[in-house]
């Protein structure tokens, strides 16, 4: 495999698509060597059909504002690769949404899935809809809207959505009502649903939970723990909250949440009614992070800022893609940080990781350290298909248990000969392999 024959050749047909282009190399350097060990792969052109989706689906949604007037948004959902069991990724609605980005996730979504050990494909959707700002009825008729056209689509067997940034809780009660509407059926077909209609506990705080988990999994290669450690994060949704509960819960000082307006830094720890503050934050639609300090004395605002620069044990970036850069990096490093554990999808730029790793930190991709989520959006669709309802205790047991699977896979595949773990490669070649060889078995589809 020459990793940048095939980067040029996929550049050409997708210029300018970015985030995608940058998540396909780091898949295919990590991976090259275990490829070109099994000529199986590249006589079955593995590759070239592993880097292409299975189908873009693009679409128009037109609805109409409290005013009266018509808006008209883009719709997207990403059919990546489905050999493993139905197309499985969240809907984002955000006016960054656009093809690169929803590719780019949908490509992560099907080593992360693999890794689950969970019958779940790779997908992703979406629009450059903004929920910011608008009232619950105009939401309502833009997902009715959005639905009228995806449920063609999917179903529980063949494509389940799931929630992602602008498309919590409110959302998906919308698109399932519609999508029950047109179907006649009321099944599984997305996930994040309310506790009321199928939905499974602990899902809102599982991506969270699930990337602490994983980091206390990696802490403890090296005889740490959580107990007394300073911790950062990055974003204040749902990612942020679940990671700042577990991480607190775990021993861990939560002093840094942050959003577009820059970060808060509160050194006298973010616990109790200051986690749960974070869920006022969220609900009020404002994407911003400074009411907090309104709101709790002592507490420092940074506009424009990251919280990399505050002297931390371990950051969790828990916000968005490339949030995390080179610089921000090296401050982490000259501050003492150990460890690096990504909440958000490909939050850190890739010189962000090679500085990191070049130092010795400990290092989790989010295809690996924030599965959580998915996993259970997996165990949802696991007791939608049962008709049961397991307890919170029940999910997060075996949540756990799946990010305690994830980290062995990596340790597997990525331990080097001088003992350090290499998690980036060792998540792409753990899913890599559960995915190709799927594909072997199944010939050329």
């Amino acid at each position: 495999m020459n990793v940048d024959k095939i980067m040029n050749n996929l550049e050409k047909k997708h210029p300018g698509e970015v985030e995608y282009l940058q998540a396909v190399r780091e898949v295919l350097e990590s991976i090259e060597e275990v490829y070109n060990e099994n000529p199986q792969f590249e006589s079955a052109n593995i590759i070239e059909r592993i880097i292409e989706p299975d189908r873009v689906l693009t679409f128009k949604v037109p609805w109409v504002d409290d005013e009266g007037n018509v808006k008209v948004n883009l719709g997207y959902r990403i059919q990546f690769n489905n050999a493993i069991g139905p197309y499985k990724g969240g809907l984002r609605f955000h006016p960054s949404v656009n093809l690169s980005i929803l590719k780019f996730l949908g490509f992560e979504q099907i080593f992360k899935n693999a890794l689950t050990t969970l019958p779940m494909g790779g997908g992703k959707g979406g629009s450059d809809f903004d929920p910011k700002g608008k009232s619950n009825a105009e939401v309502m008729r833009f997902c009715q809207a959005f639905m009228l056209e995806l449920w063609k689509y999917i179903g529980p067997e063949t494509d389940v959505p799931a929630g992602d940034i602008g498309v919590g809780g409110r959302e998906i009660g919308f698109l399932y009502g519609m999508y029950k509407r047109l179907a006649g059926d009321h099944s599984g077909v997305l996930t994040g649903k309310g506790s009321n209609w199928g939905g499974s506990l602990v899902r809102p705080e599982a991506t969270g939970y699930g990337c602490v988990y994983f980091a206390k999994e990696m802490l403890a290669t090296r005889g740490e723990t959580f107990e007394d450690k300073r911790v950062a994060i990055s974003g204040f949704g749902n990612v942020a909250w679940g990671a700042a509960l577990k991480a607190t819960e775990l021993g861990g000082k939560v002093v840094t949440i942050s959003g577009p307006d820059g970060y808060v830094y509160d050194p006298n720890g973010i616990s109790g009614k200051k986690i749960e503050y974070m869920l006022e934050l969220r609900a009020s639609n404002n994407d911003i992070v400074q009411p907090y300090t309104f709101a709790f004395e002592g507490a420092e605002f940074h506009e424009g800022r990251h919280p990399w620069e505050v002297k931390v044990d371990i950051a969790l970036p828990c916000a968005t893609q490339n949030e995390l850069n080179k610089e921000d990096a090296e401050k982490l490093i000259s501050n003492g940080c150990i460890c690096v554990c990504e909440g958000a999808n490909m939050p850190c730029t890739p010189e962000a990781v090679e500085v990191i790793q070049k130092n010795g930190l400990l290092f989790a991709p989010g295809k690996a350290s924030n599965a959580g989520g998915v996993a259970t959006s997996g165990l949802e669709m696991t007791q939608n298909a049962m008709k049961l309802r397991w307890n919170s205790q029940e999910v997060d047991s075996r949540l756990h248990e799946i990010m305690c699977n994830i980290h062995e896979q990596c340790v597997r595949y990525g331990k080097r000969e001088n003992g350090y773990v290499d998690y980036v490669k060792g998540a792409n070649i753990a899913g890599f392999l559960k995915v190709a060889n799927s594909m072997l078995d199944m010939g050329v589809i």
